[in-house]
């Protein structure tokens, strides 16, 4: 995608503060953090969003998952409790139109969100 904002971090167009890498994902700080850990978790492949995948993107869904759990430990949030947030569509927050999975931790998580 060519306006893409992820797509274009991915690229190394637009300059991102990595936290973890691989041939499939890629996990960066957010600009705007909501908790002293923010760190957003994306598919190098351009989704849109939940609702487009594919059943054939299966693994790749839960890699995002599997990735989410070592940027825990990582970043030292895996024993003290984080929060995963998969937000889709206008309705659910979403404004990067290409999937991607919020880690935020290092303070107590409220509910409900919002």
């Amino acid at each position: 995608m060519n306006d893409c904002l992820f797509c274009k971090m991915i690229s190394g167009e637009i300059p991102c503060d990595i936290v973890y890498e691989n041939k499939s994902v890629l996990a960066f700080r957010d600009i705007d953090p909501k908790a002293p850990t923010h760190i957003l978790v994306i598919p190098k492949k351009h989704i849109q969003s939940i609702n487009a995948l594919k059943a054939s993107e299966q693994n790749l869904a839960g890699e995002l998952l599997l990735t989410a759990q070592k940027i825990a430990q990582i970043e030292d949030i895996a024993v003290s409790g984080f929060r995963t947030i998969f937000n889709t569509n206008t309705h659910g927050g979403q404004t990067v139109f290409h999937i991607h999975m919020h880690i935020m931790g290092g303070r107590q998580m409220n509910w409900p969100p919002g």
